[in-house]
């Protein structure tokens, strides 16, 4: 049985998540897990459940190396899981299928490639974002609740509820909070 994952890092990536269901059911998967959370920094539940959920002679399909591993060591932890049930891996945009030894090999070389490819990625993020820094133009990302502060407080003594008052302002309810504790 071929089963797919398929995930984005955020649900404005729309685009790329339909593309990739279409891409896992033309290739004939008969089940599909997906979801729409960051690899970094988060839990992949629907990750977890289709490695539960597969079984001996399945192959897990995936359209992009990056939709299922976020680094060698961790595409390693999550292939040995596979290869302990006896499930092969297919990585569509790269033709790589694990349930050959030539497969496994592109697949260790490839995995390898993609994680020197982000590092040096990143590197040169830092250093753009230092260089930046140095020339007084990068603050970061700028506060957008906090800029509303005055109409929070405004809405607030009106007899507006946080929530209303958030969803008004669209910022988080959470941020209305800090904002009247800190007018407070």
């Amino acid at each position: 049985m071929f089963v797919g994952y398929a995930r984005t890092s955020t649900v404005e990536q729309q685009a790329g998540y339909e593309a990739q269901l279409r891409d896992l059911k033309l290739q004939g998967c008969e089940k599909v897990f997906s979801e729409q959370v960051s690899s970094i920094n988060s839990k992949r539940p629907e990750l977890e459940r289709v490695i539960e959920f597969v079984r001996e002679d399945d192959v897990l399909v995936v359209t992009r190396l990056d939709r299922l591993a976020r680094s060698v060591g961790d595409l390693h932890q999550i292939v040995g899981r596979l290869e302990a049930k006896k499930v092969g891996l297919k990585i569509l945009d790269m033709s790589v299928d694990t349930t050959s030894p030539t497969g496994r090999l592109l697949m260790n070389l490839v995995g390898s490639i993609a994680q020197f490819e982000r590092e040096i990625m990143l590197a040169r993020q830092r250093e753009g974002i230092a260089k930046a820094k140095t020339e007084h133009k990068f603050k970061g990302r700028a506060p957008t609740a906090r800029r509303k502060t005055a109409d929070v407080v405004s809405m607030h003594q009106a007899g507006k509820k946080p929530t209303e008052i958030a969803v008004a302002l669209g910022v988080g309810r959470s941020s209305v909070y800090r904002i009247l504790a800190e007018a407070a």
